[in-house]
């Protein structure tokens, strides 16, 4: 756990909030890998505060299935199986299938231009194989769409299904033939919405999950995790 830094105290928010937060993305971004043991002394430590905001932050990680509590053993890093990411794929693709279909009928003239304007984005990301602009626009489009459902219940259950599977999204997202199919995705969705097709919106964000779901499997496969 030496790869953490000290946080910045000044932050407006507060203490357990950003400790929160720091753990989270050093989670997210592998920088606390999984099934690696948090001692809330050292993790205390490394980041400059006392050990009770380190201990909120991860009693939060763990309600958010980030992290695991083992009795007598203590706190670790979630560890994913393939099953894991499966299930909550699954349950992504019905809903942004629904996200896709309420944006239809209720995005903006100015989203519609937005989310034209990140789909080319990501393509350029494509060609350039920039991986860290590629997350980060794949990301954007998303957003676009969720906010656009003027929905902020379903868009808090999207984003918390999104953070479970963050480290899958890299891998495949980085995969270069991955991120070509999702150019053609993307603008699949982005005209339907345009459109306000809702059923077509639906059917191509469903089916836009739903191939990340078959690379994984065949990702298992291959590699003969399955």
């Amino acid at each position: 756990m030496d790869n953490l830094s000290k946080l910045n105290l000044d932050n407006y928010k507060p203490l357990r909030d950003v400790v929160f937060e720091n753990l989270r993305e050093a989670i997210l971004e592998g920088k606390l890998k999984p099934g690696q043991r948090l001692m809330e002394v050292q993790l205390a430590e490394q980041l400059g505060v006392s050990r009770t905001p380190v201990r909120e932050a991860i009693r939060k990680l763990e309600l958010e299935g980030l992290v695991v509590m083992l009795p007598r053993k203590g706190a670790y890093v979630a560890n994913m199986s393939l099953k894991d990411i499966m299930d909550v794929l699954e349950i992504r693709a019905s809903l942004e299938g629904l996200a896709a279909y309420l944006a239809a009928e209720r995005i903006s003239e100015d989203d519609v231009k937005k989310l034209y304007k990140i789909a080319e984005e990501f393509k350029q990301s494509t060609m350039d194989t920039d991986i860290d602009t590629l997350l980060k626009k794949d990301v954007e489009f998303h957003e676009c769409i969720f906010k656009a459902t003027n929905n902020k219940r379903l868009h808090q259950l999207i984003n918390s299904l999104w953070e479970q599977v963050y480290r899958f999204r890299v891998t495949y997202i980085s995969d270069y033939d991955s991120s070509l199919s999702i150019v053609e995705e993307h603008k699949l969705i982005a005209d339907a919405i345009a459109k306000g097709d809702s059923e077509l919106a639906k059917k191509y964000a469903t089916e836009h999950i739903e191939k990340a779901e078959q690379f994984m499997l065949e990702r298992a496969v291959s590699n003969k995790t399955v």
